[in-house]
């Protein structure tokens, strides 16, 4: 059994949808922010954090990241077939992850500031936590629409709320992700059953954020890199 984790699950599975004509023939991962790839991007900080495993899983134009992956030490989930959302995402790449907590990353996110996968690192302590969040209040959540998603108390544990903005990075423990009967899945899932148990925290990130899940964010992150810290 793992406890301090050294595995990484990459999310790059998505149609990006919200891209418009940016997504039709290459994957979300693939657009580029600042002349390099989103999916790069997120390979910065996990270069740059160390750690020793890491998987991606694909689906629409995987082949693409596949190609463009090629020749690093990355293994690849593939849900050609059928998408499974990060929940059941997350189960399928277990074998490929090994056991105990592991990173999540999402691809469609650039940052500036600390490097949030050794933030994460340094905050999480296995014998409470089931799963750290990292989180930024919503003045600071560049490119991002709608309220908050959790909210923190003075302890660092999280319950439902509007006071943070989820990052799309986390350490989480799946141990019971087996449990759940659906095939796909969101991470939600096993988050809400977490936080029942008072075993989810967050973390605060406190540098530069921005959401990539639309066009027009392209350039505020590009801003938001040129600024550096925030």
């Amino acid at each position: 059994m793992r406890h301090a984790p050294d595995a990484l699950m990459l999310f790059a599975a998505g149609f990006g949808t919200r891209m418009g004509a940016l997504t039709q023939d290459r994957p979300k991962p693939l657009v580029e922010v600042a002349g390099r790839p989103l999916i790069d991007h997120a390979l910065d900080l996990v270069e740059k954090a160390q750690i020793a495993r890491t998987v991606a899983n694909i689906h629409y134009r995987g082949a693409q990241i596949v190609d463009h992956l090629s020749g690093r030490p990355i293994r690849i989930s593939d849900e050609t077939d059928r998408i499974l959302e990060t929940g059941g995402g997350l189960r399928k790449a277990l074998p490929l992850l090994g056991s105990g907590p592991v990173f999540t990353l999402n691809t469609d996110a650039i940052w500036t500031g600390a490097n949030i996968l050794r933030q994460l690192r340094d905050a999480w302590t296995g014998s409470e936590m089931s799963a750290l969040l990292a989180l930024v209040p919503p003045e600071n959540a560049r490119g991002h629409q709608g309220k908050g998603d959790f909210s923190v108390a003075p302890d660092g544990r999280i319950s439902r709320g509007t006071g943070y903005v989820y990052t799309g990075a986390q350490i989480i423990n799946p141990a019971g992700i087996e449990t759940i009967q659906e095939d796909v899945f969101s991470l939600n899932l096993l988050w809400d059953k977490l936080i029942a148990e008072g075993r989810v925290f967050g973390l605060i990130h406190q540098g530069g954020w921005c959401d990539v899940g639309r066009p027009e964010s392209i350039p505020l992150a590009e801003a938001m890199l040129e600024e550096g810290d925030v």
